[in-house]
This record gives structure tokens, sequence and C-alpha cells, in this order.
């Protein structure tokens, strides 16, 4: 007798569309059935005329967890997570302290205890002391960080020597590094010709070039070096070509954001502080070719580096744009925001699920339990409606953030459960249940 039975459903996994029934025991999958064969269960879940997706694997976010708590912490960000169908969260290592040390990464893995609504996996950053990786090593997180640009200098690695140095610690590793494509010289030059402060000026320090050379410098690195990278979030169409021409070079994945595909340069005259982030917001022409290179199969992943801000610190006044607190939630609209591009034609449901669930688990070392519906795999799982449309809006967001920009937008689909490993968590847009969420970790 299974726990549950997931009737009707049709199952929506990378490889495409299929006709399944699903029993669920003991937090995993435990069969796929043909429709309607019979079998027992403890409750059962009428699905029919949906689909069923993997539950999502966001790869970037900043839980804001410890130091920043005010921003967000970890209940409140895997709140807005199970709302917007994110099953497992990777957040990345800049709170306060920065996730550095084993005694750190420990730390983190303590505060967060009972305090999940979601499974969260754990992101180290790796500093000039390369003698702190070992002991991190056997914490199993799920990457590691590697900055190029715009970090305290501790964590800076400025110079592809710098770069290469840091990637041999990982040579014939399976642990991903993930690094950040900047370039800190055309930041400081930048920087001293223009201190104007304007939006303009915030572009111009962090230009598609430093994005293109940052790309090149981490994909020649990690072939020198014979390590796994993943380059976060990119969105200039020169970035595009950069990364294009070399990928095939090194054991590298790419990402980028829903923000990147949707919003461009001019909008910030519309929401101003609320679209501050890195990298900047480039040009329609920049939009549309990364929008072609996601519909080609060039993007490997979409996160949404959710950095959520309070309210009044977005509001206040600030000498130059630059110094405006960067970064925006996505957590809660990470769907919904997907979904908009499959009513665009631009992907897929499938593609989505591929984005957003199986390519991220795959590269994070978590391939063998999230990102798919399948025998053995954590029960994880998202019954999607598309016989009924969904509004975003500020006023259903639970991020402390207080808003998302893609507020007022419509998708033609609307998730109506969400299930952690085979326990249902959100019914209807509500969170329903205990925190049930564990931290991940690396897959050995």
């Amino acid at each position: 007798m299974f726990e549950t039975l997931i009737r009707g459903a049709t199952i929506v996994n990378a490889e495409g569309f299929e006709r399944c029934d699903v029993g669920v025991s003991d937090g995993s999958i435990a069969a796929l059935l043909p429709p309607g064969e019979t079998a027992s269960a403890r409750a059962v879940v009428d699905a029919a005329g949906a689909y069923l997706l993997p539950g999502l694997v966001d790869a970037h976010a900043h839980l804001r967890d410890p130091g920043l708590t005010h921003k967000e912490d970890f209940s409140s960000g895997t709140h807005a997570a199970a709302l917007g169908g994110v099953t497992t969260v990777l957040d990345m290592p800049t709170d306060e302290p920065w996730t550095a040390t084993g005694e750190q990464l420990a730390n983190k893995m303590a505060t967060a205890a009972g305090r999940l609504h979601v499974d969260v996996g754990l992101q180290a950053v790796l500093s000039r002391d390369l003698s702190l990786i070992p002991r991190l090593l056997d914490l199993r997180p799920v990457s590691f960080e590697l900055f190029t640009a715009d970090v305290p200098d501790d964590f800076l690695f400025a110079t592809l020597d710098a770069v290469a140095e840091a990637l041999k610690a990982f040579a014939g590793s399976d642990t991903l590094i993930g690094i950040s494509p900047g370039d800190q010289s055309i930041l400081t030059g930048s920087t001293m010709r223009d201190r104007s402060g304007t939006i303009a000026a915030f572009q111009a320090s962090r230009p598609p070039l430093a994005e293109a050379n940052g790309i090149a410098r981490a994909l020649v690195a990690a072939a020198s070096a014979e390590a796994r990278i993943h380059v976060r979030q990119i969105n200039s169409e020169l970035g595009v070509e950069a990364w294009s021409r070399l990928r095939g070079m090194a054991d590298a994945s790419v990402e980028t954001t829903p923000q990147n595909l949707f919003f461009n340069a001019n909008d910030y005259g519309m929401q101003g502080a609320n679209l501050k982030a890195s990298p900047p917001l480039r040009s329609p022409h920049d939009v549309d070719a990364l929008r072609a290179a996601l519909r080609a199969g060039l993007i490997d992943i979409v996160a949404t580096d959710h950095a959520p801000h309070t309210p009044a610190e977005k509001a206040a006044p600030y000498a130059a744009f630059a110094d405006i607190p960067g970064g925006m939630p996505g957590l809660q609209t990470l769907l919904q925001t997907m979904l908009k591009l499959v009513d665009e034609n631009l992907i897929t449901l499938p593609d989505l699920v591929r984005l957003c669930a199986r390519n991220p688990a795959e590269r994070f070392g978590l391939a063998r339990r999230k990102g798919r519906i399948a025998t053995g795999y954590d029960a994880d799982m998202l019954i999607l409606d598309p016989r009924h449309s969904s509004m975003i809006a500020n006023a259903d967001q639970v991020s402390r953030a207080g808003y998302t920009p893609f507020d007022g937008w419509t998708v033609q689909a609307r998730l109506t459960s969400v299930f952690l490993r085979g326990r249902e968590i959100v019914r209807e847009g509500k969170r329903i249940g205990p925190k049930i969420g564990t931290i991940v970790t690396r897959e050995s």
C-alpha cells in the first residue's frame, strides 16, 4: 500500500510528457503506474487534467541567514520558495559572515535546522586562504563560489593567475565551482572615469566586455585546471557569444535569470531601485540575444538570484545609483515567470523542467534525489492546472522584500499543490503543515 497515490496527471520531465499514476512511500516515488491501474493508498489525490512536475531547484538564491535576517531568513525565504514551487533552494554564501570556513558552514547548517519549509543546499565561498578548502569539502557543500570582481579583497580573485590557482585545488574533483564573470580592472577603470553616480555610470562599470572577458577567463582557467565550473548569470550578447564559442573547452554550465529575460535598461525608468542588481540590465538587443540563446539550448539553467532587501533600504536616498542595495526577490515567482516563457512559446514545459529542475540538480550534486519524477527520487512534485490562470501580485509575496518586479503579470496555469518528499506543503496558494525542509548535501 502506498502512502499517497496521485492519479490522472500528465507527468512532465525534461525528456517529455508521460501519462502515469504516481505512488509515494517513505518520502520517495515508489512506483510509476499505468493510468488507472488498481492500487491501494492511504490517500489518493485526483490530478486529472493537470500536469505533474518535479519540484524546482533554484541554483542561485540569497536567504540572508545568518547576519542579514532583517532582509530575509531561512524561514521567510523558504516560505516564499514553497509558495512558488521551488522545493530545493541552493543558498549562496554571502551572508554575515561569508561562509568561508568549515566552522562557518557547520554553524550555518545548525542555524537552519527546524526552520526550513523546503530543502536547502548550502554553497561555500572561496577566500584567498586556499588551505580552508579541505575542511569545507568534508561538509559536502553543493558548490563553492569564486568571485572575480566587486567583492571584499579577502574573496577577490582578480587575475587569471589567481583564478587558475584556486581552481587547481579542485582538479579532477566532482565539486562544482560557481564563477561570477566580472572583471575588476574594468570596474575600477570605469569608476575612476565616471563619478556621476548615474544609471549610465553604473552600467558602464559592468559592461558586456567585462562579462565576456570573465566568461573567457573562467573557461580557460577551468580547462587548464581540469575543474568543473558553473558560470553565474549572463545577460549580454557579447557574453553569450563568448560562451557559445568557448564552452566546449571545459566541463562548464551557465545560467541566466528571469529578470534578464524580461527586463532591459529602459525599465529602470519605471521601476528604478527595485530593478537595481548586478549585472545591470542590458539593451533590448541583448535581451533578444539572450532569449535566442535560451531557445537554442545554449543556456543550461535559469535561476533567480533571489537577493531581497527591505522596502526601506530600496527606497532610501543614495548619492549614486550604484550605492542602492543590489538584488531583488525571485523565489516565489520562478515558476510563474518560466510559465510566461512557455505562454510566449519561447520554451516548452519539458524545457522548464530541464532548466529549473533536472539540470541544476545534476550540476550541483543532487542528481540521484532531485530534479525528476522517477522511481527512487524524492517525491518533490508540483500539480499544475493549465485550465486556470494565475496572477503575480505584490500583495501575495511573503519575502521580506515586500514586492516583485513582475507585479500584475498573468500566466495561463495555476499551481494547486506542492509536495516535499511526499507530503503536501502548499495547497491552493497556502502553506500547510509543519516545516519539514532539511539541509541537503552534495552526493558523494
